[in-house]
């Protein structure tokens, strides 16, 4: 039985893998800090094949005893987002760059290695993104997350994943996504209010990201080296569009544009992801199934304080 180690394992994305490769047939075991106090992975503590280690992974010896044991090795531990990498510089560039460069030092030839990035890195573009396409990052968050791929494709066992914004329910529920906020705002309040509605951003299913490491995990030796966008390819959507197909979820929901500031990141390309797409990989969740899971689910979310549902 393949042992898979997910770093940050008890977050939107690694509650979520956890469960899945559990699912699939693989042990897993998670590290993770619970920084957010979250009870995500209370569900799998049944199963025969989870282990759960609390611990940071800035406790190197820790890290590389548990990277020493494992087949697979998911490093998902970040801090995540501009404004949390600028408030803490040393902490984000320790634990977005340097736990998986240490990973990385010590990794050896049978083993895997799947990092997550974000084509949140690509910025604004006239052409359509695909992997060829130059970064530019604007913020600490971006840079390190940069850093940590150009490491892992330098050495040339791993693999990128360059994700689309995220959305979807999940155990350790992030409401502050843009789809899950949108959601959110339009089942709570009933309208949104847009700025810089035209720019264009590419989405994914959190479970079809889950699939994803699972599909690279099984086609690790013709991918290694390299790095895939991941993404809906029938979901390259304005704010607006997205706006627009939420509404014909909740028909009441009130669209106002006003441009009142704007992105930092200047977020506004077309990504291409065929390179995945060509492997015969392809997507389960399109954004009307993960719009009507969050409608349902936010009503649970609003019962309590939505503040345990957010990294902000």
């Amino acid at each position: 039985m393949n042992k898979v180690l997910i770093t940050g394992g008890a977050g939107y994305l690694g509650s979520t893998l956890a469960e899945h490769l559990l699912d699939n047939g693989y042990s897993v075991t998670v590290l993770d800090n619970l920084n957010f106090k979250q009870l995500s992975l209370l569900h799998l503590f049944k199963r025969e094949n989870f282990k759960f280690h609390l611990g940071d992974v800035r406790n190197t010896e820790l890290l590389l005893k548990l990277v020493s044991e494992h087949d697979i090795i998911i490093p998902l531990a970040a801090i995540v987002g501009m404004p949390a990498c600028k408030a803490n510089p040393e902490l984000a560039v320790d634990v977005n760059f340097k736990h998986i460069d240490n990973i990385v030092k010590v990794l050896r030839d049978d083993q895997k290695l799947i990092i997550p990035n974000t084509n949140s890195q690509y910025g604004s573009s006239d052409t359509i993104i695909t992997e060829d396409s130059p970064f530019k990052p604007l913020s600490l968050y971006a840079k390190t997350k940069c850093d940590a791929e150009d490491s892992v494709l330098g050495n040339g066992n791993g693999i990128a994943l360059r994700l689309a914004t995220v959305f979807g329910v999940s155990p350790r529920m992030r409401q502050d996504l843009l789809v899950n906020d949108f959601v959110y705002k339009s089942v709570v309040d009933g309208y949104l209010v847009l700025f810089e509605a035209h720019f264009k951003r590419n989405y994914i299913h959190v479970q079809d990201i889950a699939q994803t490491f699972k599909f690279m995990i099984e086609n690790y030796d013709r991918c290694k080296g390299q790095a895939f966008n991941v993404g809906l390819s029938t979901a390259n959507l304005s704010k607006l569009e997205l706006a627009e197909k939420i509404k014909k979820h909740v028909p009441n929901l009130v669209i106002k544009q006003d441009e009142f500031k704007e992105d930092f990141d200047k977020r506004n390309y077309i990504v291409s992801n065929d390179k995945i797409e060509s492997l015969g990989w392809s997507p389960k969740y399109d954004l009307d199934y993960g719009i009507k899971q969050l409608i349902e689910a936010y009503q649970f979310v609003i019962t309590v304080n939505n503040r345990n549902f957010t990294n902000l």
